[in-house]
């Protein structure tokens, strides 16, 4: 959920998605449409389905509508035949095109008020962590974490539900700790 969630905000942030009052319209479908694939993706045996962040690369070339996901889709469907050739390709070469959606998706931290460390420290931790942890939720779990520490050590105080997200990724860090 959190892998799609960071997807989600970047990409509604690409592709100015966001309301007046900084909400998605219509997330709710959008998230039904992610967990139905999921479910989906696990019946037919396969890699739990997400959003993939590339999206971005497809919204700054103009696709926002539905059209663009089933041009693809019908493109992913006719790359079945060419498997083989593309396993000799080295993972590495994929490298560019991370490259350049991560430099797109970097125009929006401007936006971040850097000069509030309270905020400022969350927002690096998961930018930074997200790729060295190869994991979105990783890195939101530390932005969350760091967050919640920073304004509790100097007495302010944040939304309960803030409390009870940083919780939940402490709790999940000491699960995965115990593996």
């Amino acid at each position: 959920m959190f892998d799609n969630v960071g997807t989600l905000v970047a990409v509604g942030k690409r592709a100015g998605l966001f309301d007046a009052a900084n909400r998605i319209p219509r997330v709710d479908r959008i998230l039904l449409a992610d967990a139905t694939a999921t479910m989906g993706g696990s019946l037919l045996g396969t890699s739990t389905v997400v959003s993939y962040i590339e999206s971005a690369a497809g919204v700054a070339a103009g696709g926002r509508s539905g059209v663009t996901a089933i041009v693809v889709a019908a493109l992913f469907i006719l790359a079945l035949f060419l498997v083989p050739v593309a396993g000799v390709i080295p993972a590495g070469a994929t490298a560019p095109a991370l490259i350049l959606v991560g430099c797109l998706m970097m125009k929006h931290t401007a936006e971040i008020a850097w000069n509030d460390l309270e905020v400022a420290i969350p927002a690096f931790l998961t930018i930074a962590l997200i790729p060295l942890t190869f994991s979105i939720a990783n890195g939101l779990a530390c932005g969350f974490l760091s967050y919640v520490l920073l304004k509790s050590v100097r007495g302010k105080r944040v939304h309960w539900f803030v409390y009870v997200m940083a919780a939940l990724f402490l709790l999940r860090f000491l699960y995965l700790g115990r593996g």
